[in-house]
């Protein structure tokens, strides 16, 4: 009988073990995925998130020395307080972002990071010793213990790419785990209920922290997504976090604005600009355009555009995310900015990333577009380096032409100038352009050819709102502060080199250009 007691005892650690290690694995790419989003930097970020849990895991471990009597009860508060931070630290972080002074977000996560990480590793020494004390040889207890640990680490992993992140979000994910955790704490409790004092007092505890994380899961989003709506000017009308980003879709009278994981990507009050230069110069530059490829454009307007050419037989556009096709095909109001291209019969959509796409297609194309979102991350600093424009340059035609956009000349002068430098590197013929549009200020283009490109000779004879073939050469004239030549601290000018999947310094020019905008 006692062996049998002994023996169930010591499993419940083990499942114990197994269950908080998920929810603390869970908890660390959480982390790492609000820095991320919020903060930006995405490789940054999973760093330091990373390097402060394991330090976290290190003090608890030391701390849990101090412990050696009434193992059950420290355990339960350990988990007690996880479930409360933890749950509770997407909601919390929201809601600091939107009203706490600047860097208040950063620090609050660093330091729920590292007491989380603290609590987590504050675990396994007393569910060891909790194995040994019941009667299991220490060694094999370790060796138990550190299995469930670390097998729940992969589950922990695993659930949060597939399932929590896409089907719950980051909020409703945050409060899901801390229940989790205190489940497991009360359950604990009551199978070790004899030799605990104050039973019910503890009981009571937990069941009030479950009864807040309950509420919390059912009505915290909802409250997250007001303190969201003070990140953006205008009311929200669709939000949506898909597997790759989070998705939000803003109105203010007759201005429809999108955003991707909060970096904007089109106004529909002046998007006509952006996409007129994108598009029209690299389409008249070729005689008879009938093969095109976009990269990016997921909202369709670019296709748009590429349409209004009646040579056009077919248009291939890359994006990486359905989750934005089926909202350019589907919202009202960005079908009636893309006129519905993306379901026309010359579209085909790829839901492919446009690195490995073009790595594998044996198609040429007159015109390629790349219209793809700013390089704040490794995962897209990787489609502004040598060897992806290389690949491009490889899928033109001989007469064909790129347009790449390429971030603001005015407000990141050195990022769009090494953009620049990095497709020249490639052998093309280039040309600078750039553009005033209101919603994102002075924005920049890089034209790209194998042939020598004469602005003054292309001629659009498509409708436009803005752009006209008399106007197209002022968009190459810079100003003294944003014509590339970029003096540093010494007086001498900046030397720029290309940017490579093995350099790839962009992302730390990008981050320092734009930290004050």
């Amino acid at each position: 009988m006692v062996k049998n007691l002994a023996e169930r005892n010591s499993n419940i650690i083990y499942w114990a073990s197994g269950i908080v290690s998920i929810c603390g694995i869970i908890f660390e790419v959480l982390f790492g995925a609000l820095g991320s989003y919020i903060l930006g930097d995405g490789v940054k970020q999973y760093t330091l998130i990373i390097s402060l849990f394991l330090t976290g895991m290190g003090i608890g471990a030391s701390l849990s020395e101090k412990v050696m009597k009434h193992l059950i009860i420290a355990f339960v508060y350990v988990e007690f307080g996880v479930a409360v931070i933890g749950g509770f630290s997407s909601f919390t972080m929201f809601g600091i972002t939107a009203f706490a002074p600047e860097g208040t977000d950063a620090f609050y996560l660093y330091l729920i990071t590292l007491v989380i990480g603290a609590l987590t590793g504050f675990e396994l020494p007393i569910l060891i010793r909790k194995a040994n004390e019941i009667g299991v040889t220490l060694n094999k207890s370790t060796a138990r213990v550190l299995f469930s640990d670390y097998a729940g680490g992969l589950i922990g992993g695993l659930l949060f790419v597939f399932l929590l992140r896409p089907q719950f979000g980051m909020v409703k994910s945050a409060f899901l785990v801390g229940c989790i955790n205190v489940t497991v704490a009360l359950v604990v409790l009551w199978l070790f209920r004899k030799e605990i004092k104050y039973f019910s007092v503890h009981v009571i505890v937990g069941t009030g922290i479950a009864l807040l994380l309950v509420i919390g899961l059912f009505f915290g989003e909802e409250l997250a997504f007001t303190f969201e709506q003070k990140l953006y000017k205008d009311p929200i009308l669709h939000i949506e976090e898909s597997s790759y980003q989070k998705i939000i879709l803003t109105r203010d009278e007759e201005d429809v604005r999108l955003y991707l994981d909060g970096s904007l990507q089109l106004s529909s009050t002046d998007e006509h600009r952006y996409h007129e230069v994108l598009v029209h110069p690299t389409m008249s530059s070729v005689p008879e355009p009938e093969n095109v490829l976009i990269l990016g454009g997921g909202d369709g307007v670019a296709a748009k555009e590429v349409l209004k050419y009646d040579r056009v037989e077919n248009v291939t556009l890359v994006d990486l995310d359905p989750a934005v096709i089926d909202l350019a095909n589907t919202n009202k109001y960005l079908l009636e900015l893309n006129d519905g291209s993306l379901k026309n019969k010359k579209v085909h959509v790829k839901n492919k990333d446009a690195f490995q796409f073009l790595e594998k297609t044996e198609s040429f194309y007159d015109v390629i577009l790349v219209d793809l979102p700013d390089p704040n991350n490794e995962s897209l600093n990787k489609l502004y380096t040598k060897e992806f424009y290389s690949l491009v340059r490889n899928h033109l035609s001989p007469e064909g032409t790129m347009m790449v956009q390429a971030t603001s000349p005015v407000f990141a002068t050195e990022v769009y100038w090494t953009i620049s430098e990095t497709i020249s590197s490639t052998g093309l013929n280039t040309e600078n352009l750039h553009i005033d549009v209101p919603s994102f200020g002075n924005w920049g283009f890089v034209m790209a050819s194998r042939k020598e490109i004469d602005l003054g000779e292309l001629k659009i004879n498509v409708p436009t709102r803005y752009l006209k073939p008399e106007l197209i050469p002022s968009l190459a004239v810079f100003g003294k502060d944003e014509d590339g030549k970029i003096e540093g601290k010494n007086g001498k000018y900046l030397t720029l080199k290309p940017n490579t999947l093995i350099d790839p310094h962009l992302i730390q020019i990008y981050e320092k250009a734009w930290k004050n905008y």
